[in-house]
């Protein structure tokens, strides 16, 4: 197979994708996945690669390149998909996948972290981004993809158009946001996003990961500070002020009320008046 036929079946896959009406994100990362697995089965013939060839491939990936499981879920996703819209083929991959989850709890920093941060950042549009990580609790592709007309000032919402699983949902819009908002644009004039690039397209997401790790240097947060965990700091600390933990859910946009409640857990130590025994001494 060379670079060409890979090529082609990238194209393919990809567009069989596109009228299946996957997310932009999630084309991009099948994409990403199947090209490694096709380089890495460039001498098989497709036709006749079965499950224990599968297998062999990701116990390769696991003991050679360190995956990490979300990773290794993406890949067999991304391999099923491909033989099954491609090939018309059905791979019994689910043996393959993790089974074990990690049981860490989100990151996050504390309200004064958070506001250290807003005051070391001199850039308005690089602090409208910060404070729509935080203040709306949205993930780093839905800022990105956020666009003038969804923020709704009359109402004071935000609305977030084809999250992720392709889903709508309101969020609260800040005041203070707001007024950040008003006079970034009059200074920056976006035409179709919210926050653009050099050439008026979308922004990009390395832009925004190294601005919230400058930032958060900048602050001397001693913590790795990404775009995620200023969501996971949004969610805890609506819970450890006593919001509904369905409505966190809501403006999360998680599917599950499970996927949520990993915040509580979270809160239920920094909540509790229960005191350290160092404290008596």
């Amino acid at each position: 197979m060379s670079d060409q036929d890979i090529a082609k079946l990238v194209s393919r896959f990809k567009q069989q994708l596109k009228l299946q009406r996957y997310a932009p994100n999630t084309i991009n990362a099948y994409t990403n996945c199947l090209q490694k697995f096709l380089r890495a089965f460039q001498r098989y013939d497709l036709e006749k690669v079965v499950e224990s060839n599968i297998e062999n491939y990701i116990v390769h990936l696991i003991e050679k390149e360190s995956i990490s499981a979300s990773y290794q879920k993406q890949m067999l996703g991304a391999i099923d998909k491909f033989f099954n819209l491609c090939f018309q083929k059905k791979m019994k991959l689910s043996y393959l996948y993790p089974q074990r989850k990690a049981a860490s709890l989100p990151k996050f920093i504390s309200q004064q972290e958070v506001g250290r941060m807003f005051k070391a950042t001199e850039n308005i549009k690089h602090l409208c981004i910060l404070k729509l990580l935080y203040g709306a609790g949205l993930r780093l592709s839905e800022v990105l993809d956020m666009k003038i007309k969804n923020i709704d000032s009359a109402n004071m919402l935000i609305h977030v158009r084809n999250g992720k699983g392709q889903k709508d949902r309101a969020v609260m819009l800040s005041e203070n946001l707001l007024t950040d908002l008003r006079a970034y644009f009059k200074l920056f004039r976006p035409k179709e996003y919210l926050f653009e690039g050099q050439k008026k397209d979308r922004y990009s997401e390395k832009s925004v990961q190294n601005i919230v790790k400058r930032v958060a240097k900048k602050a001397k947060i001693n913590k790795a500070v990404t775009p995620h965990v200023l969501r996971h700091s949004f969610a805890t600390h609506l819970v450890e002020k006593g919001t509904d933990i369905r409505y966190v859910q809501h403006l999360l946009g998680h599917n599950s009320i499970k996927t949520t409640q990993v915040y509580t857990h979270i809160t239920d130590v920094t909540k509790s008046k229960i005191k350290s025994p160092l404290d008596d001494l």
